[in-house]
């Protein structure tokens, strides 16, 4: 998969242009707030239809304009060529996404079309962040990577919107009670999948994250609200039960016993929502791993943060049986010589797809010398540079 052009109309402060891209990809050159990262942000938002750096859609909308429309049309190695288009209106507040020039019924038929995934700086609160950062990296890898994610999560949101709200109001808890099955049904699906991808990668996120580091692996493991194995326990000589049905009597469990506190408290204090994605390191003079939020150096929650997105890359390469698009958004800046030679290794080596890239200046990337074409930015304007 790789992304031949990109049209913008008044996205941020890029210039309406059509990109031409090569298959190989390019490395975009410029100074700070130039738009370098807005050009990113306008391709992956054709991958999630959201900014990957949690803007508004009323805030990409070039100051002064009251639309937004960008679209990308992408080629697959055996020749088949889709377009993919999204564009906001900030009079409306509509949103309307085409998908080889129709409108499909639902917006997850058209996430992950483009089949990207971006590296950034910010990825940092990924790890440095609350839990809400790492529900929302878990929640985007499984809506690309797991058929029927998206809609599961949804429904979870709207059954929990609804038990929320007649908890605020003061509704008898039998008429609370009544939304349970609902709560459980969609929230033990959403974090049996976590838990799955959570275990089925790990193993790759310790090699990743010891690559990079030089270091001891990290650990990944995924903490449900209700506690951390699921209800049952394991069985005789075997490993505990993942299963949806398993997480739900754990679910329902809580559910029972937080019911007085949960009226008290006005909200659902159990579920998915409330979930996180641990991160833990071995520590000098300490006999367990410490977690990185808490204990972390800089430097170890960017690699765990790098990581991760290795991860995601791989998972989508695993997943949908084609090589990801590479956005890099000036991941080197905070990185020493040796990370960043690693990573550019791993990019090289497993990921040798179509790769864009950005950077302050031309000496701050040595990616594939002489193979990825050089651009500029200024202003919003993009020039390809002889």
């Amino acid at each position: 998969m790789f992304l031949t052009s990109l049209r913008l109309q008044g996205f941020r402060n890029l210039a309406d242009a059509v990109l031409e891209f090569p298959p190989a990809g390019a490395a975009l050159v410029g100074d700070n707030g130039q738009g370098k990262t807005n050009l990113l942000e306008a391709i992956y938002y054709l991958e999630i239809f959201r900014s990957f750096r949690g803007a508004a859609d009323e805030q990409l909308v070039r100051f002064g304009g009251e639309h937004f429309r960008v679209e990308a049309r992408i080629e697959t190695t055996d020749g088949a060529r889709h377009s993919v288009a999204a564009a906001f209106d900030r009079r409306t507040r509509r949103k309307k996404v085409t998908l080889d020039g129709s409108e499909p019924q639902r917006l997850g038929e058209a996430i992950g079309i483009v089949g990207a995934v971006i590296f950034s700086p910010s990825d940092v609160e990924i790890v440095a962040g609350s839990p809400s950062a790492r529900r929302r990296f878990l929640d985007i890898v499984l809506s690309l990577a797991v058929p029927g994610y998206l809609g599961t999560l949804q429904r979870y949101r709207q059954v929990l919107q609804q038990r929320n709200a007649l908890l605020r109001q003061g509704a008898p808890r039998a008429l609370v009670e009544a939304w349970n099955e609902g709560l459980v049904a969609a929230g033990s699906r959403v974090v049996a999948a976590r838990r799955r991808w959570v275990e089925e990668w790990r193993e790759s996120f310790a090699e990743r994250s010891a690559a990079i580091s030089g270091a001891a692996p990290y650990r990944l493991d995924y903490e449900p609200s209700f506690g951390d194995a699921p209800e049952g326990g394991a069985p005789a000589g075997g490993t505990p039960d993942a299963s949806p049905e398993a997480f739900g009597r754990g679910f329902r469990r809580e559910l029972e016993r937080l019911a007085e506190r949960e009226q008290r408290r006005g909200m659902t204090l159990v579920g998915p929502h409330r979930d996180d994605l641990r991160l833990l390191a071995a520590a000098e003079g300490r006999t367990a791993p410490v977690d990185l939020r808490t204990y972390g150096s800089g430097g170890q929650q960017r690699t765990a943060a790098v990581a991760l997105r290795m991860v995601e890359a791989e998972t989508l390469r695993a997943t949908r049986e084609r090589r990801p698009i590479i956005l890099l958004d000036d991941v080197f800046a905070e990185l020493d010589p040796g990370r960043s030679r690693r990573i550019l290794a791993w990019v090289e080596a497993a990921e040798a797809g179509q790769i864009l890239l950005t950077a302050p200046k031309p000496s701050d990337f040595g990616l594939r010398t002489g193979a990825l074409p050089r651009w500029s930015i200024a202003g919003g304007v993009v020039t390809a540079t002889p």
